[in-house]
C-alpha cells in the first residue's frame, strides 16, 4: 500500500508538472505566436521587397545579355560584309534621347518626394516621368516613319536592319517599364509596398535609360 501511494503521488506530480508548465508554455507560444504575428506582418513586407529587387535585377541581366549580343554581332556583321551601307541617323533621336535621360531626372525628383512623405510631389512627377516615356516612344514612332519616307526599311540593307531591331527591341522593353510606372501611379499607397515597389520600377527605367544612350552611341558610331 505505501508504495501504491508513493507511486500514486509520483504520478500526480508528473502529471502536474507536465500539464502545468505546459499550459505555461502553450500561452507563452501563443503570445510568441502573437509576437510572431507581429513580426510575421513586418516580414511580409520585407519579403516582397526582396523578391521585387531581385527579379528585376535578373531580368535586366538577362536584357543586358540579349543587347550584348546583338552588339556583338553588329561589329562581326559589319566588319565581314562588303553590302554594309552606313546609314543617315534621325535626327529626332537625339531629341529623344534628351527627353529620356530628363525622365531619368523627374523620376529621382518623384522618389525623393516619395522618401519624404510628399505623396502629391511624387505622384506629380512620377506621371511627369510617365509622360516623357510615352513622348520618347512617339519620337520613335516618328524616326520610322522618316526613314520609311526616305526608303530605307529592315531589310534594305544590314545597316538598317541593325537599325530597326535595336530600336525596336529597347521600344517593346521601355514599353513594359511605362506600363510598370503606369502601375504604380495607380496603386494605393501602402509606405512601405510603395517604396519597395518604386524602387524596383526606378531601377529597371533607369537602366532602359543607360541601355538607350549606350545603344544610341552603338548606332551612331557604327553606322
Amino acid at each position: 500500500m505505501p508504495t501504491k501511494i508513493a507511486t500514486d503521488e509520483v504520478k500526480l506530480i508528473i502529471d502536474s508538472g507536465g500539464t502545468g508548465p505546459g499550459h505555461g508554455g502553450d500561452t507563452a507560444g501563443g503570445s510568441g505566436g502573437g509576437g510572431d504575428d507581429g513580426s510575421g506582418s513586418d516580414e511580409s513586407h520585407y519579403i516582397p521587397e526582396r523578391t521585387y529587387v531581385t527579379g528585376v535585377v535578373i531580368a535586366l541581366s538577362a536584357i543586358l545579355m540579349s543587347f550584348m549580343a546583338l552588339v556583338s554581332a553588329l561589329i562581326v556583321r559589319k566588319g565581314s560584309s562588303n553590302d554594309w551601307t552606313p546609314m543617315i541617323v534621325p535626327r529626332i533621336l537625339w531629341l529623344n534621347t534628351a527627353i529620356l535621360i530628363a525622365s531619368s531626372v523627374t523620376l529621382v525628383r518623384s522618389r525623393k518626394d516619395l522618401a519624404s512623405n510628399d505623396l502629391d510631389g511624387f505622384r506629380h512627377w512620377w506621371v511627369v516621368t510617365t509622360i516623357l516615356g510615352l513622348l520618347f516612344l512617339i519620337g520613335q514612332l516618328i524616326a520610322w516613319r522618316q526613314l520609311v519616307a526616305e526608303g530605307v526599311y529592315l531589310a534594305t540593307n544590314p545597316s538598317s536592319s541593325f537599325f530597326y531591331v535595336f530600336t525596336a527591341a529597347h521600344g517593346l522593353h521601355l514599353l513594359g517599364g511605362v506600363i510598370g510606372l503606369l502601375y504604380v501611379a495607380v496603386l494605393p499607397v501602402k509606405r512601405r509596398r510603395q517604396l519597395a515597389i518604386t524602387e524596383a520600377a526606378a531601377m529597371y527605367w533607369h537602366f532602359m535609360d543607360g541601355l538607350w544612350v549606350f545603344i544610341f552611341l552603338v548606332l551612331y558610331l557604327g553606322r
